[in-house]
């Protein structure tokens, strides 16, 4: 019964660690893709490659992993929430009967399950993300505490640190529904039809087969990929409603459907909804590959299968 006890906290440390191992890996993808996706006007004229080498010349390595700080602070519990609450939301999903197949299940327990950890740690998410737009020698934000002052008073209260809350939202159900939903039915397809060249038992239930850490690394890379071309224009319109005060044009990106406008007008939709995809992959797959196959480690070490 003691085990069944912290059975909630164990998930939600497995979800946490699997979070900050998975961002960590990309965290410098991560500061480039937000400075091409806003138009930094330092780096706006550069390509994917040429801002990754050109940002270490310009800042030092240590800009790569700018607003990483927040970053980890937000996604501990970010990833904590998101994996313990898809647990818990399936459980109810699958309770309710509500007569649909086990991958639809899949499907609405991740939507919720993203939904919900984007609601309680969304301000994190934006403090983050005026720390990594910043460039050496013009900082407006002088570390985390400094950058929640200033939004909470400059920007009316707390309704300034949910600016683009609307388009995450609606971008997070396809995002985390695909990702946990083409994770699942990869995993559950490939245990079905080859067991022995693809599962291996659990390390804490020999009863429980699990995929080998390859198969994982490459089922959620392909979760990753999916998930993420079907949401990211409304990526693209979340960082730049964020980055609102920061930006020049911001009087004109004040809601989801303004903006979404703005940025195809402006930019079309290769330059504009989709800039920064292809690094996007890149930073995607490698995070999403290494956040499930973390979580599946964790979940053995902590005993949670």
């Amino acid at each position: 019964p003691a085990r069944r006890d912290f059975y909630w906290l164990r998930s939600f440390i497995a979800g946490g660690v699997a979070g900050c191992c998975a961002k960590t890996t990309t965290a410098p993808l991560d500061r480039v893709k937000i400075l091409l996706q806003a138009h930094n006007h330092h780096y706006k004229h550069l390509g994917v490659f040429s801002t990754l080498c050109a940002v270490p010349k310009k800042e030092g390595y240590l800009g790569l992993y700018k607003g990483n700080g927040a970053m980890m602070i937000r996604i501990f519990p970010y990833g904590a929430i998101q994996f313990m609450a898809f647990d818990q939301y399936k459980k109810v999903v699958i309770k309710k009967h509500l007569g649909i197949s086990g991958h639809v299940h899949r499907l609405m327990a991740g939507s919720m399950a993203g939904i919900t950890a984007v609601i309680c740690t969304y301000p994190l998410d934006m403090v983050r993300v005026r720390l990594a737009f910043q460039v050496k020698g013009e900082h407006r934000y002088m570390g985390i505490i400094h950058a929640f002052k200033m939004i909470y008073t400059k920007e009316g209260g707390f309704r300034g640190f949910y600016r683009g809350l609307m388009p995450t939202v609606v971008g997070m159900a396809p995002y985390a529904g695909f990702s946990f939903f083409t994770f699942g039915t990869l995993k559950s397809i490939g245990l079905a039809q080859a067991p022995n060249l693809l599962g291996r038992p659990s390390l804490d239930n020999p009863d429980v087969l699990v995929l080998k850490t390859h198969v994982n690394l490459l089922c959620g890379g392909i979760a990753g990929a999916i998930a993420q071309t079907i949401s990211y224009p409304l990526d693209v319109t979340r960082r730049r409603m964020q980055l609102g005060a920061v930006l020049p044009d911001s009087e004109k990106c004040l809601t989801m459907v303004q903006t979404l406008k703005y940025v195809y007008q402006q930019h079309g939709i290769r330059r504009g909804l989709y800039r920064g995809l292809s690094l996007n992959y890149l930073r995607c797959i490698p995070s999403q590959a290494v956040a499930f196959t973390t979580y599946e480690l964790m979940k053995q070490f902590l005993h949670l299968n």
